[in-house]
């Protein structure tokens, strides 16, 4: 693998893990009645965030990890446990209307300050482990071992993959208006549901894989691992 092969494979497990197009709705129940300017606000401190956060474990995962005495496969089942706590609360009760409260319907020309409360209120469980999960860590812990091998230019190619998928996600959801237009609130809902039952299914997955990484030979490999995944 060159340096051009782990960025775009990077960029393109990444933008898939965290899955901005999926989590629009929950975006936009989140800034609802924002000005465009507020939107576009909470929309880049939050993509910066997942820059930051990302490129933090990129260049430190693996001696956090070996620091604490953590393996994956015990990153993975504690990963996986939570994903699977938020995909349940995301399939029952009326999930959206946690991120929604008074605060909406704050002074327009307060960008600023807007941002800010937005964001605080959002890095859990929006921006982790919904966005960042154990998956995109993961991913990122383990391209980084790869990126060593290959020396200045696989960092290079690691670091332009984070910034390019935290602005991939910056531009879809800097769409969410129009979106959430065409959708409604009954089409948002439907897809978080939806996509809280994908979350509670990948969550149960991440947890097979740690338990077969802990105790080979618990779990068939179709199980653990049901699709080649060709180096990501």
């Amino acid at each position: 693998m060159n340096a051009l092969d782990l960025g775009v494979n990077l960029f393109v497990a990444l933008f898939a893990l965290v899955d901005p197009i999926g989590n629009i709705p929950i975006f936009a129940a989140a800034t609802t009645g924002a000005s465009a300017r507020q939107r576009l606000s909470v929309s880049a401190l939050i993509c910066v965030f997942i820059a930051v956060f990302l490129a933090f474990f990129f260049f430190t995962g693996l001696w956090l990890l070996q620091f604490f005495g953590i393996s994956l496969a015990a990153f993975r089942i504690a990963g996986g446990i939570l994903l699977l706590l938020l995909g349940l609360d995301m399939t029952r009760g009326d999930f959206l209307t946690m991120f929604a409260d008074a605060d909406a319907a704050a002074d327009a020309k307060d960008v600023r300050g807007y941002a800010q409360r937005r964001f605080k209120r959002l890095i859990v469980p929006f921006a982790m482990p919904l966005l960042i999960g154990p998956g995109a860590i993961s991913t990122i812990i383990i391209q980084a071992g790869e990126a060593q091998k290959l020396g200045y230019a696989g960092t290079v190619a690691g670091m332009l993959a984070i910034g390019a998928a935290a602005f991939a996600t910056f531009v879809t959801f800097s769409a969410t208006a129009p979106i959430s237009r065409v959708l409604g609130d009954v089409g948002m809902a439907i897809i978080v549901r939806v996509l809280g039952l994908i979350l509670c299914a990948l969550a149960i997955q991440f947890i097979l894989a740690g338990l077969g990484e802990a105790l080979p030979g618990m779990f068939a490999t179709g199980v653990t691992a049901p699709y080649p995944t060709g180096g990501h």
